[in-house]
């Protein structure tokens, strides 16, 4: 009997620990339970660039006053900003660049995006070789051509030799030419001339009205008033003549044409104008 007794509680001991190691395995299993992490992927804006500049290029066939014209249709925004933020006159830094680059078809443009024909010196951005003054000279170069302008305008108001220009009215065109001569800029002897020329002929003194709010220079007393078209899409020398009821060989010895191609924004002289 005793040692029923002992099997049967030999059993029961051996029960009871059996299902406490069971619900340790239980709660064991519980306590490994793993959170899930879940890690949120951010993407970041895509840079925005500046806007990079539009250029319309003329027809292959184009005559030069169609080529300087869209010239200016392509710049003539720039030079005015330009003007606003540094002084400079648009007509000044239009007619330069029209000057220098071949009005955007000049090799160096071209290859460069330079359109003032400005040399390495401190440069340490990207840069092109050309022949010029010497064989293969340095000269910068340019991602976008609104950069050869901002170069141009900041090569013009970091210098002293050119700081008395700005003391000159912001319309004096014809001071601002000869005095980049004058200051060194360029050696040709001309240089003013062909400047004051490229302004008047192609009318480009508007944009500097424009910047100024529309202002015009005040005639001298006894001086002629000066008339003047502008020409608009369509325009021809015919029409125009017959709108002023002036000959066409007229409005050409007038305006010094050799041709009867004109260019959309050139200002047309209606009468004859002295020291032309």
């Amino acid at each position: 009997m005793l040692y029923r007794a002992c099997i049967v509680l030999l059993i029961s001991t051996l029960f009871l620990s059996s299902c406490k190691s069971k619900k340790r395995a239980v709660s064991s299993k519980k306590n490994t339970r793993t959170e899930r992490v879940v890690i949120k992927e951010t993407r970041k804006e895509p840079i925005k660039l500046p806007k990079k500049t539009e250029i319309k290029t003329p027809p292959p066939n184009a005559s030069y006053a169609e080529v300087v014209a869209t010239y200016i249709d392509n710049y003539s925004q720039i030079a005015m900003e330009e003007m606003l933020q540094y002084g400079i006159p648009a007509s000044i830094t239009l007619a330069q660049g029209i000057l220098e680059s071949g009005a955007g078809r000049g090799d160096l443009t071209r290859r460069a995006n330079n359109h003032f024909g400005i040399k390495c010196h401190e440069w340490t951005g990207d840069r092109v070789y050309h022949d010029d003054d010497e064989l293969q000279e340095c000269f910068r170069k340019y991602k976008d051509p609104k950069y050869s302008f901002r170069d141009h305008s900041l090569f013009l108001t970091e210098r002293s030799r050119y700081q008395d220009l700005f003391k000159l009215r912001k319309n004096d065109y014809k001071g601002w030419a000869k005095g980049l001569k004058k200051a060194g800029y360029a050696t040709d002897p001309r240089y003013p001339d062909k400047l004051i020329s490229i302004i008047e002929r192609y009318g480009l003194r508007q944009y500097d009205n424009k910047v100024l709010g529309g202002t015009i220079d005040v005639a001298d007393p006894g001086e002629e008033k000066i008339e003047t078209h502008t020409v608009e899409r369509g325009d021809t020398l015919y029409n125009i003549s017959r709108r002023y009821n002036i000959s066409v060989e007229t409005l050409k010895e007038y305006n010094g044409l050799d041709s009867n191609t004109i260019a959309i924004g050139q200002v047309l002289y209606l009468h004859s104008i002295k020291n032309q």
